[in-house]
């Protein structure tokens, strides 16, 4: 595995790779890396030659400096997960690398990236679309690979991709859950034991709609499983929705090909988000 902190060791060390049309994946992460991650690696190596992750916390997607400033950053338990799972090359570069000097960045990511999260985290998207046409441009990959658990993200580099016209495809993974239902995340490490506990709520809110989905309305599948999380000591609802996960809207009719239950909470001091593919 060979760990490579700038741009032109990245492109050089890639060159030969792409000369000899090898297949190149890319696993964006900001590092504190899980097995929601390494799941991430192990599908782009069936599907890629050479697997690339980067580990950047990226300081323009953070909308609260106390965030980005609490953000973990293992880099040595990351370098040895990396290195178990056979990742091939890891990109890990500073922040004067990627941002050499101050720049400007706005795109049009469609309405969608003003919903959810883009209303509770305002730019966010603009920081992260930012940051991925960036390793995007570096890494030239034939494949990106996001985790489901971040839906909308997903959705906006799928729409940044289609706004520069690259090249690339973008595969969403499954959401990886612990063994009682929580969905893995770099935060979760922030949760007290009752935190911990309380925060299952969420995932079983969505099951809820999930396993009910073909017997109850979506309005009374929603409105019971905001109850069961309003119901719930220490969680603070931002938002339970069953949207189109083309427009994420909600979505009413049962019938459309692609729906999706996505929650957003803070439980305790944590702001935790997880979704359910319904059909």
């Amino acid at each position: 595995m060979k760990v490579i902190n700038t741009i032109a060791a990245l492109k050089s060390l890639l060159e030969p790779i792409k000369l000899d049309q090898q297949k190149v994946a890319l696993v964006p992460t900001m590092g504190a890396l899980h097995k929601g991650h390494v799941s991430l690696i192990n599908i782009a190596q069936q599907q890629a030659d050479v697997v690339v992750c980067s580990i950047f916390v990226n300081p323009t997607q953070f909308t609260d400096p106390k965030d980005l400033e609490k953000y973990p950053r293992p880099l040595e338990d990351d370098l040895k997960t990396l290195e178990e799972a056979g990742c091939d090359v890891v990109f890990m570069p500073s922040v004067t690398e990627m941002y050499p000097e101050p720049e400007v960045w706005h795109i049009d990511l469609g309405p969608a990236e003003f919903l959810l999260e883009g209303e509770f985290r305002k730019g966010h998207y603009q920081g992260v679309t930012q940051v991925v046409k960036k390793l995007f441009d570096y890494v030239s990959p034939d494949l990106a690979f996001f985790g489901q658990k971040d839906f909308q993200q997903v959705l906006m580099i799928k729409n940044m991709v289609a706004h520069f016209n690259l090249p690339i495809q973008i595969i969403s993974c499954p959401i990886i859950r612990e063994d009682d239902g929580l969905a893995m995340s770099s935060r979760n490490i922030h949760l007290s034991a009752a935190d911990r506990k309380n925060a299952l709520v969420l995932s079983r809110a969505l099951s809820f709609v999930k396993d009910n989905f073909s017997k109850l309305s979506i309005v009374e599948l929603v409105e019971k499983a905001k109850v069961l999380i309003d119901e719930t000591p220490g969680v603070e609802l931002d938002y339970f929705i069953v949207a189109n996960g083309e427009t994420l809207l909600p979505e009413n009719d049962k019938s459309h090909h692609d729906i999706v239950a996505l929650v957003a909470a803070k439980v305790g001091e944590t702001r935790l988000i997880d979704n359910m593919i319904l059909n």
